[in-house]
Formats: structure tokens, C-alpha cells, sequence
């Protein structure tokens, strides 16, 4: 058994981003049906969440029992008000009851053109309104055939994390998402790759907070499911999954759930 699978966390953490699928009633019949088939599992063995669209976000957070499900937003302005059309604040977010925020998801950075400090600035800005915020980092076909992975992956850690405080590490995550790895035609990641890329990660963490790089989890997001979640979850840098198309259905999701915290249950011995 590798140290890394129980010196960390005790828990898994595993989640779904819905991007722009479901309507504001199929996203509460899928809350309702996720929290009914999951609610007997301990929430100290895990830490559960999905990101609705923006319409069904005040709903959802009101019908959630919170202490089964996190909600999360999947995307957050870093200015409380502007003229920024189209644009949501964190003050809308705080008060329907948002529990975390996505920030840098591959879709945000490559459609819509996010660079690394605007990143930054919703990171910030998250942070400061006390949101659990998840950051997406993630590299390209073309950097992980030129081997430059690693280096692309460290600048959008550092750059992200830029003026984040060792205090407010308790409210953060982060998630490697290659980019190759989402969409219909993804392929997932090789869970020694995965492993690898995670280890960087949390050496980048080690370098810029010492002592508390073992305190932020690291996820594993990228064509996910069922039939690789084994190989995943036995990697000693993988704290958790995020989910994509395999989760959009809530019975589905409940047994990939199952299978995540069965397989660490077993790597752990």
C-alpha cells in the first residue's frame, strides 16, 4: 500500500460538472434521486458534489440537503458588481447559498478564452467570500506529445494560486482535467499518467506552501467511468473524480460513487 492512500484524507471526493444539460426540473429530479441513493453513505468516507446550470442554481441550493451534496457554481466574475453582461457575482452566489465555485474549467479556458490571470482574480475573489473553490488546470494534445506538460501545468498552478494565502488552502481543491481527456471524443488518461501529473502538482504546492501541500485535495476529471475508475483510484496522487457525461444520470453516478470508495477502501487494505 502506498503512504499517500491514507495519509491525506480520510474521505473521497467525487462530483460532476452538468455544463449546460438538464433543464431547472430535471436538475432537482436528479438532485432528488442522487441524495435518496447515496444518503446512507458516511460524509466523513465522502465529500459529494455537482455543478448545475445557472438557472437551476437557486432551486437546486434550496431543495439540497447540504451536509449530502455540495452545489457548486461553474464559473464566478471576481467583481461583486459591474457592467460586466452576462457576467454572475459572488454576492448573487452567496446568497441563493452556492457552496463552491469552478474556476479555470478546460471549456472556459479554450471556448470562451480565459487566461491564467483571470483565473487568478476569480480564485481570489472566491477565496475572499469564503466559497470552497475548485481549480481546473489541464494541458493539450500538442504539450503532452512535445513532453512539456509539466511545465504548462505548474504556470497555471502558480499563476492561479498567486497572492492565495497557506490560511485558505482549507478551501481549496483542484482538479487535472486534460483537455485531450474531455468531451465525446476524449480519451481518458493512463492512470500512471494521471498519477504522474498529480505528483506534479502537489510538488508545485509542496514548493509554494511547505508542510501544507498534503492539505489540498487533487482530482481526476477527463472521460471518467465506470470501467477505469479501478486503475484511478488505486493511484496514490488521485484524491478523488470529477465526472463528466457518465455521471449525468443519477443511478449511474451512485455506482460510480460505490466504486470509488470501494476500490480506495481495498487499496488502503
Amino acid at each position: 500500500m502506498s503512504p499517500g492512500l491514507s495519509a491525506r484524507f480520510q474521505k473521497v471526493f467525487v462530483g460532476s460538472n452538468l455544463k449546460m444539460y438538464k433543464t431547472n426540473r430535471q436538475t432537482l429530479d436528479f438532485l432528488g434521486r442522487l441524495q435518496e441513493l447515496t444518503h446512507d453513505i458516511p460524509r466523513s468516507e465522502l465529500s459529494l458534489f455537482f455543478l448545475p446550470s445557472y438557472t437551476a442554481l437557486a432551486d437546486v441550493c434550496l431543495a439540497a440537503n447540504h451536509n449530502l451534496c455540495w452545489i457548486g457554481a461553474q464559473n464566478m466574475h471576481w467583481e461583486e458588481q459591474g457592467r460586466f453582461t452576462g457576467e454572475i457575482s459572488p454576492l448573487m452566489l452567496a446568497e441563493i447559498g452556492v457552496d463552491l465555485v469552478m474556476i479555470g474549467h478546460a471549456e472556459r479556458r479554450q471556448i470562451f478564452g480565459e487566461t491564467d490571470v483571470m483565473v487568478n482574480r476569480r480564485v481570489l475573489s472566491s477565496l475572499v467570500h469564503g466559497f470552497q473553490t475548485l481549480v481546473c488546470v489541464g494541458d493539450t494534445q500538442h504539450e503532452l506529445h512535445y513532453g512539456i506538460s509539466a511545465d504548462v501545468l505548474r504556470q497555471q498552478l502558480k499563476t492561479a494560486l498567486y497572492g492565495v494565502t497557506p490560511e485558505q488552502l482549507c478551501k481549496l481543491w483542484l482538479a487535472y482535467e486534460p483537455f485531450w481527456a474531455i468531451g465525446e471524443e476524449g480519451q481518458p488518461a493512463d492512470p500512471g499518467l494521471a498519477n504522474d501529473i498529480h505528483g506534479v502538482l502537489r510538488q508545485m504546492l509542496a514548493d509554494l506552501y511547505p508542510g501544507k501541500d498534503q492539505t489540498v485535495p487533487i482530482l481526476y476529471g477527463g472521460s471518467v467511468d465506470l470501467e477505469n475508475i479501478e486503475g484511478l483510484m488505486k493511484q496514490s496522487e488521485i484524491d478523488g473524480l470529477f465526472v463528466g457525461r457518465a455521471a449525468w444520470d443519477p443511478d449511474r453516478f451512485n455506482q460510480i460513487v460505490r466504486k470509488t470508495l470501494s476500490t480506495r477502501r481495498l487499496a488502503q487494505g
